[in-house]
């Protein structure tokens, strides 16, 4: 077994949680440059599936839950060690979520696989929790016009709000993540600074998120833009040391202008290992005109594979669930490899 190998599985047993840990258990030598990479990216990502929560959340019409159910159980089936499986929130306003106590407890939940879940307020929580999930995600923008747009308070109200949420899931024994919205541009205040991406990342981690991904939510990011805000957050640093040492954060991209995938290319040389994507490119914001989906889960995985970066994911059932999605919503796929590979082309 090649080292590449040794070390996704030790990370997907939770023995490696971090670039960091390779010197611990021995894996890491001078192959490995300053930025913990292998010829200049990581060794293994890990990918997040969001597809079944913010891939679905704003379809239209009403998805039927043993749809979502199998579609959850089909990317757990492919390799997927991480996947965000639905959103406890008002059905009012996410019709599409109404059905998330159903969804939770119907999932075939499968061995080593992480399902998580959205919960922005204690109801939301405390409804996961009944339905025993493990890990649970907040939210926070790094804009004030999208944060009273979207939740209706300002970055640190939700801060405030958002602390009730982490104090109780830690006890629980629950782990928390973080999102940062709208941290390369937003829909209605335009541009963000770097320096408020940081101060919400710096925020969701006082409050116990042990990871925090940075989302272009309506896909204006360029290489350009993402490089400068990851130097920018390379150079911040939380409890004596740097965003990046212990791993911590995570990109999320949507491929409005098509930049996503070298948006994320910038983001591995930067030293990020952790990227959310969502099969068949499922998604969008419904805060965010023209804003489309999140970038594809299919071709994330041919670009990672193709510099032979470990993800321990199968491509070709990935595609097979993309294009299961895709038929029961009606639609095509928003993947490449989804139109490059019809179903009956798959083996």
């Amino acid at each position: 077994m090649n080292c590449r190998a040794v070390i996704f599985r030790l990370w997907n047993a939770n023995k490696i949680t971090s670039f960091r840990s390779l010197k611990i258990c021995g894996l890491y030598n001078s192959k490995f440059s300053t930025h913990d990479c292998v010829g200049q990216w990581p060794v293994a990502v890990k990918i997040v599936e969001v597809g079944p929560r913010d891939g679905l959340q704003n379809e239209p019409g009403v998805i039927p839950t043993a749809t979502k159910i199998e579609l959850i159980n089909r990317l757990s089936d492919a390799g997927l060690q991480s996947i965000e499986a639905t959103a406890f929130v008002s059905k009012k306003w996410v019709p599409q979520m109404g059905d998330s106590d159903e969804v939770a407890k119907g999932i075939k939940r499968k061995e080593g696989v992480n399902y998580s879940a959205l919960t922005p307020n204690m109801k939301g929580l405390e409804g996961a929790l009944a339905a025993d999930i493990k890990e649970v995600a907040v939210f926070g923008a790094a804009s004030e016009a999208f944060s009273k747009k979207n939740i209706n308070c300002s970055i640190a109200e939700s801060m405030q709000r958002f602390s009730q949420v982490t104090e109780r899931a830690i006890r629980a024994g629950v782990r928390v993540r973080g999102y940062v919205s709208c941290a390369l541009g937003c829909p209605y205040q335009g541009q963000v600074e770097p320096g408020a991406v940081a101060e919400v990342t710096e925020s969701l981690l006082d409050l116990g998120c042990y990871e925090v991904s940075i989302a272009d939510t309506t896909g204006v990011g360029t290489p350009g833009s993402t490089l400068r805000l990851l130097r920018h957050l390379k150079e911040r640093k939380w409890r004596g040391a740097p965003f990046l040492e212990e791993g911590r954060l995570a990109v999320h991209f949507h491929d409005t202008y098509g930049q996503a995938l070298p948006n994320i290319l910038v983001a591995l040389q930067e030293g990020i290992n952790v990227v959310d994507s969502s099969v068949a490119g499922l998604g969008g914001c419904p805060y965010a005109k023209g804003a489309s989906g999140n970038v594809a889960t299919e071709d994330v995985l041919y670009m990672l594979h193709g510099m032979g970066i470990a993800t321990g994911v199968d491509i070709d059932a990935v595609i097979s669930a993309g294009h299961y999605i895709s038929q029961k919503l009606g639609k095509m796929p928003n993947s490449r490899l989804g139109v490059v590979h019809p179903p009956s082309n798959l083996h």
